[in-house]
């Protein structure tokens, strides 16, 4: 098998995307493909290059180099070059960084403190892929994880194997390497590795590479947009939406965005004790406008992991916005979190059936009374004619054993929907009360109890993730862990 060196650390093509606004003071520094980088993306025709591929040295069935780049959104030949650095724009992700040597590590501490990862949460942690493996044993993966190690060929499959064990299949993998052989790292791109780097590797050229993995025009990153809908007024949909957004950035560290679509009577600001000038209502006016300075500029941060995009709750003005326009807001601020909650009103409009049936999830929340079962039925059959090859909706059920209110038993609703509820939320009024008064959510003000376990269930159930305890073992391929 032969080796060839790779003088530059090579960088991938865009594959997920948010609006970029050039910055006119933007640092220059060059990171051009060299010939042999190039050369990493010809389909193997003779010689070195097709032994360097041989099945032989990884054990599976030989495909064109192309083929297994192409597959994994890699070797379209988009590069971020020297005038485009300034334009870098990384998304509200969660980026883990486990450098093994101090040159790495030196590197990822100036890149996780560079103004273009701002939006960016990094933590950075000595220790290379072995550490990378023991701590996500515990912990919930990031949207991306950046690993180093020294080992080579087999060993460095087998500890990308054990780290597949421990890590969420959505999760990005850059692996820092120290060896400049281009089977390896053609082998790792086919098994889904979002990109091989060459060590020592310096500030700039790193959030270049992480850059790549989020800005391509063709595979633009679009997060997981949930909606929530209430089946009757004041079954409390807002409620349940903005605890399940808090539990989701602080029990499963996930960066995540709430839109308040409820633009006249919108209570997010309130349950987070916010009041920001700008929100949804200023988007919607000229959603053309809407980039991504803007919407951070609009984005009001609740905690580390959790932006609000808030509703005015104002009456002195008519929301005009068309359906475009919602759907445009709705695209460009799924460009910038992983997670985006859609707070929807109790209402039946154009727009609030677009959001809920391009929503990825969607969660009814209804009350055990008639008007919840036939409205959350009505909704269940649009949504199953509208998605017949999507999930089905989620079902909530809240303000259970409300004293001397009759209440339709659960198994009648079960008869009637054909949906069991992923949790039932008791009436506890003392509870929410305090915590609405006190702009907290359930967590903070009682973390221990049915109420909080409720919505810790319904954040596992829709999200697929576990809380910060050990995870079970998934699955040993490569591409079922990497690949997306």
């Amino acid at each position: 098998m032969r080796s060839y060196d790779l003088d530059e650390s090579f960088t991938a093509p865009f594959s997920e995307t948010t609006e970029l606004v050039r910055d006119p003071f933007a640092d220059e520094d060059e990171l051009q493909p060299s010939p042999v980088q190039r050369q990493a993306f010809a389909a193997p025709h003779s010689g070195a290059l097709a032994s360097a591929s041989s099945p032989a040295a990884f054990g599976h069935v030989e495909a064109p180099a192309t083929a297994g780049l192409g597959s994994s959104g890699i070797g379209s030949g988009a590069f971020i070059s020297d005038e485009d650095i300034g334009i870098i724009s990384i998304p509200r992700i969660a980026i883990h960084f486990f450098p093994d040597s101090e040159e790495t590590l030196q590197a990822c501490d100036t890149a996780a403190l560079d103004r273009r990862m701002t939006r960016a949460q990094c933590q950075v942690r000595r220790g290379g892929i072995l550490e990378a493996i023991d701590v996500y044993k515990h912990e919930p993966t990031p949207t991306l994880v950046i690993v180093e190690s020294p080992a080579r060929g087999r060993d460095l499959l087998d500890q990308l194997g054990q780290l597949a064990e421990v890590c969420d299949a959505a999760t990005k993998v850059v692996v820092i390497g120290a060896h400049n052989d281009i089977s390896l790292y053609r082998e790792l791109i086919r098994q889904g590795v979002s990109e091989y780097l060459v060590g020592p590797i310096a500030p700039l050229p790193l959030i270049k590479s992480i850059a790549s993995l989020f800005n391509d025009p063709e595979t633009p990153f679009v997060g997981r947009a949930i909606a929530f809908v209430g089946a009757r007024g004041g079954a409390g949909s807002s409620s349940v939406a903005h605890n399940f957004a808090y539990n989701l950035s602080e029990q499963m560290q996930a960066n995540t965005v709430i839109v308040d679509y409820d633009l006249p009577f919108g209570t997010a600001g309130l349950d987070f004790n916010q009041d920001p000038p700008h929100g949804v209502a200023d988007a919607l006016n000229e959603p053309e406008r809407l980039d991504a300075v803007l919407l951070d500029r609009m984005l009001s941060k609740c905690t580390e992991r959790l932006s609000l995009f808030s509703a005015p709750a104002a009456l002195d003005q008519d929301y005009l916005a068309g359906p475009e326009a919602y759907e445009e807001v709705s695209r460009k601020v799924r460009a910038c979190a992983p997670f985006i909650v859609i707070d929807l009103p109790h209402t039946w409009t154009p727009w609030v059936r677009s959001n809920l049936v391009t929503a990825d999830d969607v969660v009814i929340v209804a009350t055990p009374d008639l008007a919840s079962l036939r409205n959350a039925k009505n909704i269940i059959d649009l949504l199953k004619h509208a998605r017949p090859n999507d999930s089905a909706p989620r079902l909530v059920l809240n303000q259970m054993d409300m004293p001397g209110r009759p209440e339709i038993p659960v198994k009648d609703f079960i008869a009637a929907l054909g949906l069991e509820p992923v949790c039932q939320i008791p009436f506890d009024a003392k509870l929410f009360g305090s915590a609405a008064n006190n702009g907290q959510m359930i967590a903070e003000v009682q973390p221990a109890g049915k109420v909080a376990d409720a919505f810790a269930a319904l954040t596992a159930a829709v999200t697929g993730r576990a809380p910060v305890t050990a995870k079970k073992g998934g699955s040993s391929f490569l591409t079922s862990l990497f690949k997306k």
